[in-house]
């Protein structure tokens, strides 16, 4: 939960640097003011603040260190509460030369620091912005505590009180949406860890190496996200982590080393490697499994019967080793990432658009269901990521695709298909982009909303973990990442940033709006929640059936798909940097006034 009510500004002495605090969505800039995305919902700076919040949840809002002239400061907190501060780098925008904060380092507290900020060296800085992260445990009493805030500067000192209402309410440990983070691989994480990397022998063999995917994965569960990372490339080249190492051919091919696999991938199916964060070890949701046309079976033996022969046994081996291991809470993805212009493969297995390749994943279903026995424990979906014969798909796929990640404007087409795909069963996630740092502040959170609008499963990220060369001082906005590489500030681990911070609150709202769906009908909910937002009602949040739909996919192509779904202003400009917070003012009355 994030800021509900902002107090007046209070007149204090004069100091060589000045204290004081914005609500979570509202974001400052290094010289003072608010950003530009996010100044027509702008309140000023003020001098104390409330912050109502269920319990379970991080409440937050932003400490803002000001000075007009160069001073010396240290931060100080004492309360109740446990408090986590990140200092925010201030990254400068090309395109609209213009500074947004993003991402965060974590800070111990006290906290010593000066203006201008030598690190982040910009010329003429006046104001130092921090995220302030507030615990509220499930095990907290309601009613009201208080955390302070302290600054010494100039020998004198400054304090903003924060005030935080705690209810009785508690936000459910699971979410009504899954909201995913995709990636690619491990070959990164040398270019962005580059001092890890030079220190550790045999670094992709390492411990720090395996560490450092766990962190990954880490950051967004802790963020209430889910994080996915294929382990091969487009022509089925397989990273040594991603898959056991194989041995022989034909009836003879088996699996000979699990070591590398186990070490990723063990502590993420039993939950270990979440131990310590404060959503607590749980196995992660979903995974990939690393099977594509050219493993386990060589696609040189493809529609012969030594290629059933080495993917079977293959895939009995792995059933069997994680029905050994209790690894039984995930849900293993078949999933095909290549497309045929890629000159690999002769068929589409991503965004399928020619009908004679629908018969190869009714194939892969056979040989998958050859392997694993039908009474096994261990779960597993077909996935498929659909676009062009989305509709056709889920008509003669029925039975075959049970995980579908569809385009999410295109979806709004055919969401009268949701009901069926429900009824059997099936899994449907949209997906999409990330919002770039420049955005106003709520846009990060619209496909939360969205998807839970349209009563999906949930919404994927697409790329995650790229923020650039040089995110530092050579940013390209952040449309590709929600996290940095931290070795720049010694921590061998990514660094959450803003939006992932301000996405996980609004995760938390959703959870416990969602809660209330069995006292209060879930289309009032909606109907609230999409009126706060952008003055829009649910109908909205679904874009009309085009023509174009009616036609023939193979007559399309990407200018008549973009004119099908040309943009609405009530989702660009309609929403402004408030627009989660009032959703949120919705979901604290009612908490206040029911338990769910």
């Amino acid at each position: 939960m994030k800021t509900t009510l902002l107090l007046a500004v209070v007149s204090v002495q004069a100091l060589a640097a000045d204290l004081s605090v914005l609500p979570a969505h509202i974001r400052g800039d290094p010289f003072g003011r608010i950003v530009a995305a996010d100044r027509a919902a702008a309140v000023p700076p003020a001098k104390q603040i409330t912050l109502v919040s269920a319990r379970g949840a991080y409440a937050s809002c932003r400490i803002v260190v000001t000075s007009g002239e160069p001073s010396a400061y240290s931060l100080t907190a004492a309360g109740g509460l446990p408090a986590e501060l990140f200092r925010e780098w201030f990254h400068f925008l090309p395109k609209t030369k213009l500074y947004y904060p993003d991402a965060l380092v974590p800070i111990p507290l006290p906290h010593k620091s000066q203006l201008p900020d030598p690190g982040n060296r910009i010329p003429g800085q006046t104001a130092q912005s921090y995220w302030l992260d507030i615990w509220i445990a499930e095990s907290a009493k309601p009613g009201v505590q208080t955390l302070t805030v302290s600054l010494d500067s100039g020998g004198a000192r400054s304090s903003v009180p924060i005030r935080v209402e705690i209810l009785d309410a508690v936000v459910p440990a699971d979410d009504p949406i899954v909201i995913d983070h995709n990636s690619y691989g491990t070959s990164w994480f040398a270019s962005q860890y580059p001092e890890l990397a030079k220190r550790t022998p045999d670094f992709y063999l390492s411990d720090p190496f395996f560490g450092l995917i766990h962190a990954y994965h880490r950051v967004f569960h802790d963020h209430r996200g889910t994080y996915h990372q294929l382990g091969y490339g487009h022509g089925g080249k397989t990273a040594a982590e991603f898959a056991p190492r194989l041995e022989g051919s034909g009836k003879l091919k088996r699996i000979a080393d699990w070591t590398l696999y186990d070490k990723h991938y063990g502590p993420l199916l039993d939950g270990s490697a979440f131990a310590g964060t404060r959503r607590g070890p749980r196995p992660i949701p979903y995974v990939y499994l690393p099977v594509n046309p050219e493993w386990p079976a060589s696609f040189l033996w493809w529609g012969e019967p030594g290629y059933e022969r080495e993917f079977v046994n293959v895939m009995r081996e792995m059933e069997a080793h994680f029905r050994g291991k209790g690894w039984t809470k995930t849900k293993y993805e078949l999933f095909f990432n290549h497309k045929k212009r890629y000159k690999a493969f002769h068929w589409d297995g991503d965004e399928t658009r020619f009908l004679n390749d629908l018969p190869v994943f009714v194939e892969y279903h056979r040989l998958m269901k050859t392997a694993i026995p039908p009474s096994s424990p261990v779960k597993w979906l077909f996935r498929t990521d659909a676009s062009w014969q989305m509709e056709r798909q889920f008509k003669e796929q029925a039975g075959i695709i049970d995980f579908w990640i569809v385009s999410g404007g295109m979806f709004g087409w055919y969401a009268g298909n949701l009901p069926l795909l429900k009824a059997r069963g099936d899994t449907v996630w949209t997906y999409g982009g990330t919002p770039e740092a420049g955005k106003p502040a709520s846009h990060i959170t619209l496909d939360l909303l969205r998807p839970w609008m349209l009563g999906v499963d949930g919404f994927v990220r697409w790329q995650t973990v790229l923020p650039g060369p040089d995110p530092w001082f050579n940013f390209s906005g952040g449309g590709e990442t929600l996290v940095y590489p931290g070795g720049r500030f010694g921590i061998d681990a990514p660094l959450a940033s803003v939006r992932l911070k301000l996405q996980r609150n609004a995760m938390q709202d959703l959870a416990l709006l969602d809660s209330y769906k069995t006292t209060v009908p879930p289309a009032t909910l909606r109907a609230e929640a999409a009126k706060r937002y952008n003055a829009t009602a649910p109908a909205d949040w679904r874009p009309a059936r085009p023509k174009l739909a009616d036609s023939d996919p193979l007559t399309w192509d990407n200018v008549t798909i973009g004119e099908a779904l040309p943009p609405d202003p009530r989702f660009e400009a309609g929403v402004d940097a408030a627009a989660w917070d009032r959703v949120r003012g919705y979901v604290i009355s009612l908490a206040k006034e029911r338990r769910p």
